[in-house]
């Protein structure tokens, strides 16, 4: 019986249970908490529209961290109360005690402030970098499509971009985009682009709905084999960027976490871009 462990039973980790428990990608998904009553209340909440919505997802909450021992995925999210994302020092002892009782699982970053949880995980701690990353550039990724969809009056379906980089310095290879099957430049102005290129800042950090619903689909793409390729942040290799530091990154996924890194196509410009806020 596969299991989904959940880190926090914060407005992330709440989203993230009801989105994956939908899916019915696993058979079963416990949300861990300090406060377990919480957990098991929004477990019990959520178990309780799988009749009216159809899925057959088992949900349980508790307070013990070792219910993630044997688990197929583990996502860091966020912790009921003012707390929030699991991050810094904290964050970094709890992945310490996940990896120590969960050797096979991969693990991901649901928060928009786990870069570094990301880079010393990787870094400090060892932990294969296929088996750690990021999945809110996805929800930055699928904001940025829907923005040049509505620039485009097309439907997000017919638009494919790729947003690299770090995310507060978000790049759009225009150049390897396409809408509709014509290449994003042909189809939009270079007014409609700058516009666009303005306003991806303001789109960091996504909101909770929107990091559960990317991470949701990371997690799907993983553990059905799907080809799909997404953006997530992935620690650095001395060759790739810094090393020690983490960028958003296309790549495909497996069972076991990352299966492999996608190279974009890009112009000379654009990689000028990407390897300056890869180093900066």
């Amino acid at each position: 019986m596969s299991t989904i462990a959940i880190l926090g039973a914060g407005e992330i980790g709440g989203a993230l249970a009801r989105q994956l428990a939908a899916s019915d990608v696993v058979s079963r998904l416990v949300l861990i908490d300090d406060k377990g009553s919480v957990a098991a209340g929004k477990a019990l909440d959520v178990a309780q529209a799988g009749p009216v919505d159809r899925y057959s997802t088992s949900l349980s909450g508790t307070d013990d961290v070792s219910a993630v021992t044997g688990a197929t995925v583990v996502v860091f999210a966020d912790r009921f109360g003012p707390a929030g994302e699991w991050r810094g020092e904290e964050g970094l002892a709890l992945l310490k005690r996940v990896a120590g009782l969960n050797q096979m699982a991969f693990f991901v970053c649901a928060g928009t402030d786990q870069q570094l949880l990301i880079e010393r995980g990787v870094g400090e701690l060892r932990i294969a970098r296929k088996r750690l990353f990021g999945s809110a550039p996805e929800a930055l990724r699928s904001a940025v499509v829907m923005l040049a969809a509505l620039e485009a009056k097309a439907a997000p379906t017919d638009v494919s971009l790729s947003v690299l980089g770090r995310p507060q310095q978000a790049i759009v290879p225009w150049d390897e985009g396409s809408i509709a099957g014509r290449s994003a430049p042909q189809v939009l102005t270079a007014a409609q682009l700058a516009r666009l290129n303005a306003r991806i800042t303001r789109l960091w950090p996504p909101g909770p709905t929107a990091l559960a619903g990317a991470a949701t689909r990371l997690i799907r793409s993983a553990l059905t084999r799907s080809p799909r390729v997404h953006t997530a942040l992935v620690a650095l290799t001395r060759e790739e960027g810094t090393a020690g530091r983490s960028a958003m990154l296309p790549l495909t996924l497996s069972p076991s976490g990352i299966d492999e890194l996608v190279s974009p196509a890009l112009s000379t410009r654009d990689r000028v871009r990407l390897d300056t806020a890869l180093r900066a």
